[in-house]
């Protein structure tokens, strides 16, 4: 079945937070440090997306018991801590396209 035969009522029912920008009022946002987490999904752990300004950095998933980011294997105590490892990697990981762009403007 097609999204375009259902029911109104149920199309409207099937539209999910992951939609929902940080600025939005019916959004679920954590503000940490600099940084806003938009609820996404799930229960244990829940699902966050990761804004800096109006960039989306990553996800981070908080357990009953820590944080994570899902770019490594470390278990953090704090949302904070879990956000600045994820943003170290996606800079760390984006230093070589960085170094390609400056070389193609010299």
């Amino acid at each position: 079945m097609s999204t375009l035969s259902l029911p109104v009522e149920q199309l409207e029912e099937s539209q999910d937070k992951i939609l929902l920008p940080p600025t939005d009022p019916h959004a679920e946002v954590l503000d940490v440090s600099g940084y806003k987490l938009v609820y996404v999904k799930g229960a244990c752990p829940k699902v966050y997306r990761v804004y800096r300004d109006d960039s989306m950095v990553g996800l981070v998933f908080q357990h009953v018991t820590h944080w994570a980011n899902g770019v490594d294997e470390i278990r953090y105590a704090k949302a904070l801590d879990a956000v600045a490892g994820l943003e170290s990697f996606v800079k760390f990981a984006d230093k070589p396209r960085q170094k390609a762009v400056e070389l193609e403007a010299a």
